[in-house]
């Protein structure tokens, strides 16, 4: 069926596509918006999959999109958190170097954290780690008071509350399979009808790169979705962490290895770590699908990257068969932990943004045609950054209106 017109349509319904409505009907309140989400629900992906915390901007390059909006977005979204008396707790974290070599590196993440904003940095000599975490250990650690935890998916719920309340809608099971320019206007096909509108925007997470490709667009980038496995504390072993409890990461990778995050309603999760998946939405380890590894296997970049990251890759196999492996990396950071103190909890796939050259892209990328503007890569920290992102894509929909 025809609907009527829109100015704004919007395909994703996860944090930053929401978020991106939010801001449109902020700054134009007369805007005709529709959000249009493939799912039953919204948040259904990485935004209702992720371990809930509220990133401080601590990892991220200075000056990099990532950064900026990470410190601008974390404001924002306490404040959020408190208009919408969603559960939330400033609770901080502690990085902690398990070897010498981690030294320096965490000596940067404090430099990095200074020029990013970041206010209540403290270095923590060893033996004071048990005052922040008492069954922590490690050479040195850093503690990120701004740090927080939350529940994204009541975000996201909220987020729609608001969208309706503004006049805007937000359509469920309505997904994209096919886009066609008419005239002045742009005619999205979708499971629950044509939508026309005078703007796309695509905010598609997981199909980012094949959202683009729809709209006739060519991005050199290609989404290679990873999974993050995690497990839980058991409830007896809860007392073993306080907080949230992260080793130094990797420079070279985007990841941040497996650490410790109490959630709000008390749980402890750990992990993940972040090993290839075959399936785009593949949240189990054997869920497969011929079209995702077809697209993997003819993109050169693929094997750029596996010949580039292939022993981090190993690795990251190991602790996904493993208990023992997993919990032996847990024991740098907390050695008490033991393999049966672990149970497994839900997964989460990370839709990672690759080049050609088979180099991770390590931060948020947006592509702007004419009527169109698409979110390409938004990895983490984008669910905290969320309403900076939108802010951002909702100023470029918006002048793309004013051309009009």
């Amino acid at each position: 069926m025809n609907s009527r017109p829109y100015d704004v349509a919007i395909i994703g319904g996860g944090l930053v596509g929401l978020a991106t409505a939010r801001a449109l009907l902020e700054a134009s309140p007369r805007c005709a918006l529709v959000v249009l989400e493939a799912e039953p629900r919204v948040a259904a992906h990485q935004s209702g999959r992720n371990s809930g915390v509220i990133h401080s901007g601590l990892y991220y390059r200075p000056g990099s999109l990532k950064a900026r909006t990470c410190v601008e977005g974390r404001q924002a979204l306490y404040r959020f958190l408190e208009e919408q008396q969603i559960p939330h707790e400033r609770c901080g974290k502690l990085v902690i170097a398990t070897s010498a070599r981690e030294l320096p590196i965490l000596a940067d993440l404090e430099r990095r954290g200074h020029i990013n904003g970041l206010r209540g940095l403290r270095w923590v000599r060893a033996e004071e780690i048990p005052e922040y975490e008492p069954h922590a250990r490690g050479q040195a650690a850093l503690w990120v008071p701004e740090t927080g935890i939350t529940d994204y998916t009541l975000v996201a719920q909220a987020l729609v509350r608001v969208i309706g309340e503004r006049g805007g809608e937000v359509r469920t099971s309505a997904r994209v399979f096919g886009v066609h320019r008419a005239r002045r206007e742009i005619i999205a096909e979708t499971t629950a009808g044509e939508i026309t509108c005078r703007v796309l925007v695509g905010c598609a997470g997981l199909q980012a790169d094949r959202i683009a490709r729809l709209c006739g667009l060519h991005p050199e980038l290609r989404i290679i979705p990873f999974r993050g496995e995690y497990y839980e504390l058991i409830p007896e072993r809860r007392s073993l962490v306080r907080n949230l409890i992260y080793p130094v990461p990797d420079p070279e990778l985007p990841f941040l290895g497996v650490h410790f995050t109490r959630r709000v309603d008390g749980r402890v999760e750990v992990g993940p770590n972040a090993v290839l998946a075959l399936k785009r939405e593949g949240y189990a380890r054997w869920s497969i699908s011929a079209r995702d590894v077809g697209e993997m296997l003819a993109f050169s970049g693929f094997w750029r990257l596996i010949r580039r990251y292939g022993r981090a890759g190993v690795r990251e196999m190991v602790l996904s068969f493993s208990r023992r492996a997993f919990a032996r990396a847990l024991a740098r950071l907390v050695p008490e932990v033991r393999e049966q103190d672990l149970r497994p909890a839900a997964s989460g796939v990370r839709a990672q943004a690759v080049d050609p050259s088979g180099r991770l892209v390590d931060d948020f990328r947006l592509l702007e045609a004419e009527r169109m503007v698409h979110v390409l890569n938004a990895p983490s920290p984008a669910a905290t950054a969320a309403l900076r992102i939108g802010q951002i894509v909702a100023a470029r929909v918006l002048a793309q209106l004013e051309e009009r």
